[in-house]
Protein backbone atom coordinates (compact mmCIF):
# COMPACT_ATOMS: atom_id res chain seq x y z
CA UNK A 1 0.00 0.00 0.00
CA UNK A 2 1.44 3.34 -1.06
CA UNK A 3 2.15 5.85 1.68
CA UNK A 4 0.34 9.14 1.47
CA UNK A 5 2.56 12.17 0.86
CA UNK A 6 1.83 15.06 3.21
CA UNK A 7 0.73 18.20 1.39
CA UNK A 8 3.26 20.97 0.91
CA UNK A 9 2.86 23.92 3.28
CA UNK A 10 1.08 26.96 1.86
CA UNK A 11 3.23 29.76 0.48
CA UNK A 12 2.49 32.01 3.45
CA UNK A 13 3.78 29.30 5.81
CA UNK A 14 7.15 28.95 4.10
CA UNK A 15 8.80 31.90 5.94
CA UNK A 16 7.64 30.43 9.26
CA UNK A 17 9.05 27.03 8.30
CA UNK A 18 12.37 28.44 7.14
CA UNK A 19 12.74 30.73 10.17
CA UNK A 20 11.62 28.25 12.81
CA UNK A 21 14.87 28.64 14.76
CA UNK A 22 13.99 32.28 15.47
CA UNK A 23 10.52 31.52 16.86
CA UNK A 24 10.01 30.60 20.51
CA UNK A 25 8.75 27.05 20.95
CA UNK A 26 9.23 24.31 23.55
CA UNK A 27 11.32 22.16 21.20
CA UNK A 28 13.81 24.83 20.24
CA UNK A 29 17.21 24.24 21.77
CA UNK A 30 19.81 26.86 22.55
CA UNK A 31 22.02 25.28 19.92
CA UNK A 32 19.25 25.87 17.34
CA UNK A 33 19.27 29.58 18.13
CA UNK A 34 23.07 29.60 18.10
CA UNK A 35 23.01 27.97 14.68
CA UNK A 36 20.65 30.65 13.40
CA UNK A 37 22.89 33.44 14.72
CA UNK A 38 25.99 31.81 13.23
CA UNK A 39 24.30 31.47 9.83
CA UNK A 40 23.18 35.10 9.91
CA UNK A 41 26.59 36.39 10.98
CA UNK A 42 28.40 34.36 8.31
CA UNK A 43 25.95 35.50 5.63
CA UNK A 44 26.50 39.15 6.52
CA UNK A 45 30.26 38.59 6.70
CA UNK A 46 30.30 36.96 3.25
CA UNK A 47 28.22 39.78 1.73
CA UNK A 48 30.55 42.39 3.23
CA UNK A 49 33.83 40.58 2.56
CA UNK A 50 33.23 39.49 -1.03
CA UNK A 51 33.53 42.94 -2.71
CA UNK A 52 36.45 43.85 -0.44
CA UNK A 53 38.27 40.63 -1.30
CA UNK A 54 37.57 41.14 -5.01
CA UNK A 55 39.03 44.66 -4.92
CA UNK A 56 42.09 43.77 -2.84
CA UNK A 57 42.95 40.61 -4.77
CA UNK A 58 42.18 42.18 -8.15
CA UNK A 59 44.24 45.29 -7.39
CA UNK A 60 47.18 43.24 -6.11
CA UNK A 61 47.04 40.95 -9.15
CA UNK A 62 46.80 43.95 -11.49
CA UNK A 63 49.87 45.59 -9.97
CA UNK A 64 51.81 42.31 -10.10
CA UNK A 65 50.98 41.53 -13.72
CA UNK A 66 51.54 45.15 -14.77
CA UNK A 67 55.03 45.08 -13.25
CA UNK A 68 55.65 41.71 -14.95
CA UNK A 69 54.54 43.14 -18.31
CA UNK A 70 56.86 46.13 -17.91
CA UNK A 71 59.76 43.85 -17.02
CA UNK A 72 59.04 41.64 -20.04
CA UNK A 73 58.84 44.66 -22.35
CA UNK A 74 62.23 45.85 -21.07
CA UNK A 75 64.00 42.49 -21.31
CA UNK A 76 62.46 40.86 -24.40
CA UNK A 77 63.40 41.83 -27.94
CA UNK A 78 61.65 41.33 -31.28
CA UNK A 79 64.45 39.88 -33.41
CA UNK A 80 64.55 38.73 -37.06
CA UNK A 81 65.27 35.05 -37.60
CA UNK A 82 65.88 32.89 -40.69
CA UNK A 83 64.28 29.49 -41.25
CA UNK A 84 66.84 26.71 -41.41
CA UNK A 85 64.42 24.22 -43.04
CA UNK A 86 61.07 24.40 -44.78
CA UNK A 87 58.14 24.76 -42.40
CA UNK A 88 55.57 21.91 -42.43
CA UNK A 89 52.64 22.28 -44.79
CA UNK A 90 49.07 22.42 -43.57
CA UNK A 91 46.86 19.56 -44.82
CA UNK A 92 44.27 22.10 -46.03
CA UNK A 93 46.17 25.02 -47.61
CA UNK A 94 44.15 28.20 -47.97
CA UNK A 95 41.57 27.24 -45.33
CA UNK A 96 40.71 29.47 -42.36
CA UNK A 97 42.39 26.95 -40.09
CA UNK A 98 45.59 27.12 -42.16
CA UNK A 99 45.64 30.93 -41.82
CA UNK A 100 45.65 30.63 -38.01
CA UNK A 101 47.88 27.56 -37.65
CA UNK A 102 51.51 27.74 -36.53
CA UNK A 103 54.10 24.98 -36.74
CA UNK A 104 57.41 24.58 -34.88
CA UNK A 105 60.42 25.04 -37.16
CA UNK A 106 64.16 25.55 -36.71
CA UNK A 107 65.29 29.17 -37.03
CA UNK A 108 68.66 30.89 -36.77
CA UNK A 109 68.97 34.30 -35.12
CA UNK A 110 71.43 36.58 -33.38
CA UNK A 111 70.99 36.82 -29.63
CA UNK A 112 71.21 40.01 -27.57
CA UNK A 113 74.92 39.32 -26.84
CA UNK A 114 75.82 38.95 -30.52
CA UNK A 115 75.94 35.13 -30.59
CA UNK A 116 74.27 33.22 -33.41
CA UNK A 117 71.82 30.66 -32.11
CA UNK A 118 69.45 28.04 -33.50
CA UNK A 119 66.16 27.15 -31.82
CA UNK A 120 62.57 26.14 -32.46
CA UNK A 121 59.94 28.80 -33.11
CA UNK A 122 56.29 28.71 -34.17
CA UNK A 123 55.95 29.94 -37.75
CA UNK A 124 53.31 29.99 -40.47
CA UNK A 125 52.93 26.75 -42.46
CA UNK A 126 54.73 26.12 -45.78
CA UNK A 127 57.36 28.85 -45.37
CA UNK A 128 60.47 27.88 -47.35
CA UNK A 129 63.95 27.69 -45.87
CA UNK A 130 65.66 31.07 -45.87
CA UNK A 131 62.45 32.98 -45.09
CA UNK A 132 62.75 35.72 -42.50
CA UNK A 133 60.42 35.74 -39.51
CA UNK A 134 60.45 37.72 -36.29
CA UNK A 135 60.74 36.04 -32.89
CA UNK A 136 60.74 37.26 -29.31
CA UNK A 137 64.01 36.62 -27.46
CA UNK A 138 64.71 37.16 -23.75
CA UNK A 139 67.90 38.64 -22.26
CA UNK A 140 69.53 35.19 -22.19
CA UNK A 141 68.92 34.60 -25.88
CA UNK A 142 66.09 32.10 -25.46
CA UNK A 143 63.00 32.29 -27.67
CA UNK A 144 60.03 33.25 -25.51
CA UNK A 145 56.49 34.60 -25.65
CA UNK A 146 55.83 38.28 -26.41
CA UNK A 147 55.39 40.63 -23.45
CA UNK A 148 51.95 40.67 -21.89
CA UNK A 149 49.57 43.25 -23.29
CA UNK A 150 47.39 45.52 -21.18
CA UNK A 151 44.39 43.40 -22.18
CA UNK A 152 46.10 40.30 -20.80
CA UNK A 153 47.01 42.17 -17.61
CA UNK A 154 43.40 43.24 -17.07
CA UNK A 155 42.04 39.78 -17.90
CA UNK A 156 44.36 38.09 -15.42
CA UNK A 157 43.50 40.64 -12.73
CA UNK A 158 39.77 40.09 -13.36
CA UNK A 159 40.32 36.33 -13.18
CA UNK A 160 42.00 36.67 -9.80
CA UNK A 161 39.14 38.88 -8.56
CA UNK A 162 36.58 36.28 -9.68
CA UNK A 163 38.49 33.54 -7.88
CA UNK A 164 38.40 35.65 -4.71
CA UNK A 165 34.66 36.23 -5.19
CA UNK A 166 34.11 32.46 -5.30
CA UNK A 167 36.53 31.70 -2.47
CA UNK A 168 34.83 33.92 0.14
CA UNK A 169 31.42 32.15 0.00
CA UNK A 170 33.19 28.78 0.02
CA UNK A 171 35.09 29.77 3.14
CA UNK A 172 31.84 30.96 4.71
CA UNK A 173 30.15 27.66 3.86
CA UNK A 174 33.09 25.73 5.29
CA UNK A 175 32.95 27.77 8.52
CA UNK A 176 29.20 27.15 8.81
CA UNK A 177 29.69 23.43 8.21
CA UNK A 178 32.36 23.26 10.91
CA UNK A 179 30.20 25.15 13.41
CA UNK A 180 27.19 22.99 12.53
CA UNK A 181 29.17 19.80 13.16
CA UNK A 182 30.33 21.10 16.54
CA UNK A 183 26.77 21.97 17.53
CA UNK A 184 25.52 18.56 16.36
CA UNK A 185 28.16 16.83 18.45
CA UNK A 186 27.08 18.94 21.42
CA UNK A 187 23.44 17.94 20.85
CA UNK A 188 24.34 14.26 20.53
CA UNK A 189 26.36 14.42 23.74
CA UNK A 190 23.37 15.94 25.57
CA UNK A 191 21.09 13.28 24.09
CA UNK A 192 23.45 10.55 25.30
CA UNK A 193 23.57 12.05 28.79
CA UNK A 194 19.79 12.45 28.93
CA UNK A 195 19.18 8.94 27.63
CA UNK A 196 21.64 7.45 30.13
CA UNK A 197 19.76 9.19 32.93
CA UNK A 198 16.35 7.99 31.70
CA UNK A 199 17.58 4.48 31.02
CA UNK A 200 18.98 4.27 34.54
CA UNK A 201 15.54 5.12 35.99
CA UNK A 202 13.80 2.54 33.81
CA UNK A 203 16.19 -0.28 34.63
CA UNK A 204 16.54 0.43 38.35
CA UNK A 205 14.37 -1.87 40.43
CA UNK A 206 12.02 -0.18 42.94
Amino acid sequence: MARATPPAPPAEELPRVLLWRWRRNPLRRRTDLAQAWIATALLLAVLAATPVAMFLVGDTAYRHHLETARHQAATRHHTPAVLVRDAPRHPEPGSDEAKQALYPASVRFTGPHGHTRTAKADVEPALPAGSTVRVWVDHEGEITDPPMTMTQVRNRAMGSALVAAMAVPLLGAAAYGYANRRLERHNLARWDAAWADVALRWTTSP
